[in-house]
């Protein structure tokens, strides 16, 4: 075999030529992701030529639960996310093993943050810092896209800035220059015409739009069609009303939905998302996790030490058709005098939170008492959890019974009951209250 050597020559040539443009061979190749079709027949994801819908969800934890209640796709905010490693192994690598897609978030820049998209030099830091993070997760398998920012137009007003839209459009560019291989999605809060029509005016190459909404999850495929929007989308963020969008006690507090009823906001939004077959690939429910939002509870599917809750469930049921084996407990009775009233400060009253278990198991309760948040963000930003008010609740040795004795101190407060079922399952629901000086 006289032209071995030059075989293995021309092999080892192009092994390094792929290794440094940021091929990992240990991953293996990443495949092809496309979007095809057109507005007239639709459009479908295609990963490895095999049509691919999103079941996804925003959230870096838990992948094994995910993977059992049928979801195939997670989210990442920022590529940092989708690299940090823990139990020796990234991100990716842990999805990968567990059959998950990743859509790796490239963090833009946010004015109300300070950035300024007219700042040439902001421009070129984050410029490389995106083609850094392509380059080096590119060839990962576990990739199924690229989510080029996350609502860098601002949660509230038009949305229209030309100067994002068209950084947005050199961003797109670049990334598909580097990585052909994967599509380009683009991530707002909502949509609305004026927004929409910048989108396609300036930033044309951009894959899918990725669209944040809550409440109107369910009608996002309608506003698109209204705006004659010609491309495919992804509901990046769903699940349940936001604090914004709920009804509100006479002092302004948010009255959040019960665990129950979450888990129905949710059933009938993911499947309301699913019916648009054609223009919408897929979506991701919020949160895959738990966080500090108004509540320490509102959109977290998962509970702070990692159960999955009745959402998770939900989201089961619409994926896959059936319960998974093992439910969370489901809430079935309350008697809680003080919801959304005023009280005054030292009373005793008696509570229930009743729950039961689907698979029959014994249920643990842990009561608490939180004032009310007071540092409430936009967008999502990182909030400081309320402070905890100690020894307020008693409970009794009948499950889900308890004696809460009110704050001395006047203000705002909420009540916590967290449900265990012992086997990974739980769910935690709240009640706000207020403590007059004088009632």
């Amino acid at each position: 075999m006289p032209h071995l050597p030059l075989r293995r020559a021309v092999a080892v040539a192009v092994w390094l030529l792929l290794v440094s443009a940021g091929w990992a061979p240990a991953r293996g190749w990443a495949g092809e992701v496309r979007v095809v079709g057109d507005p007239a027949t639709g459009f479908q994801l295609l990963r490895d030529g095999k049509p691919f819908v999103i079941r996804g969800a925003g959230g870096t934890t838990e992948l094994a639960t995910l993977a059992a209640c049928g979801g195939n796709a997670i989210r990442t905010w920022d590529a940092a996310s989708a690299e940090r490693f823990e139990h020796g192994r990234s991100l990716l690598d842990a999805a990968q093993e567990h059959g998950i897609a990743v859509m790796v978030g490239l963090w833009l820049g946010h004015e109300r943050h300070g950035f300024d998209y007219r700042d040439p030099a902001q421009l070129a830091k984050q410029r490389a810092e995106v083609e850094a993070a392509v380059r080096r997760l590119k060839g990962h398998q576990a990739v199924l896209a690229w989510g080029l920012g996350n609502e860098m137009e601002g949660p509230g007003g038009p949305g229209d800035s030309p100067a994002i839209w068209q950084e947005v459009e050199h961003l797109a560019r670049l990334i598909k220059a580097i990585d052909p291989d994967h599509p380009v999605m683009t991530i707002v809060a909502n949509v609305n015409p004026a927004k929409l029509a910048a989108i396609q005016k300036h930033a044309p190459s951009i894959d899918i739009l990725g669209v944040n909404a809550y409440a109107d999850a369910a009608r996002i495929g309608d506003k698109l069609r209204d705006a004659s929007w010609n491309k495919p989308y992804c509901i990046t963020e769903f699940g349940v009303a936001g604090p914004w969008e709920s009804p509100h006690t006479d002092w302004n507090a948010p009255i959040e939905p019960t665990t129950r009823e979450k888990a129905a906001q949710t059933f009938v939004a993911c499947r309301r998302i699913m019916e648009d077959e054609g223009r919408c690939l897929g979506s991701y429910a919020f949160l895959w996790g738990s966080k500090q939002e108004a509540t320490a509870s509102w959109f977290g599917i998962l509970l702070p030490t990692g159960e999955k809750t009745p959402r998770a469930d939900a989201l089961a049921r619409a994926w896959t058709g059936d319960w998974p084996k093992d439910r969370a407990p489901v809430l079935e009775e309350i008697d809680m005098p003080m919801a959304g009233r005023h009280v005054g400060p030292g009373a005793q009253l008696e509570i229930q939170a009743r729950y039961r278990d689907p698979e029959g198991a014994p249920l643990a309760y842990r009561w608490d008492v939180r004032e009310e948040s007071s540092d409430r963000r936009e967008g999502g930003d990182a909030e400081r959890p309320p402070a905890l008010v100690p020894d307020a609740v008693e409970p009794a040795e009948t499950p889900g019974r308890a004696t809460l004795t009110t704050p001395l101190r006047p203000g705002k407060y909420r009540l916590f009951v967290t449900v265990l079922d012992g086997t990974g399952s739980g769910c935690m629901d709240n009640w706000a209250f207020h403590v007059d000086s004088e009632h």
